[in-house]
């Protein structure tokens, strides 16, 4: 089970990274993709870090960390999308997200209504 985990958290940074790639050469599309990737990886990361750390309190701060900086991951892609900056918006590179997918899972979405 923590293998699997493991495994699902790395595709998810891996998908992160590609999804940034997939972005348009513009500054702002750039900025984002920059922001996502940072957020993204970090998700992995801090899950990773958890792993050795010294005390109950620092595993629980590590996954704290993940934890926002999921919610970070979830405020760039939902403006990326909103803003247009996916090369590609009808792919699965856009995690095939809609007002109902954001809602199913607690998360907030930033969706504009006359889409």
């Amino acid at each position: 089970m923590k293998k699997e985990f493991d495994d699902r958290l790395y595709r998810y940074a891996l998908s992160i990274v590609k999804l940034a790639d997939s972005f348009s050469k513009e500054s702002s599309a750039q900025t984002i993709a920059r922001q996502l990737v940072r957020s993204g990886t970090s998700v992995t990361a801090n899950v990773r870090e958890a792993k050795g750390a010294s005390s109950r309190k620092e595993y629980i701060n590590f996954y704290h960390y993940a934890l926002k900086s999921s919610n970070e991951t979830d405020m760039w892609i939902s403006l990326a999308i909103d803003a247009k900056k996916n090369n590609k918006p009808n792919s699965k590179r856009n995690f095939g997200r809609d007002k109902r997918n954001s809602e199913d899972f607690g998360g907030k979405h930033y969706y504009n209504e006359k889409e």
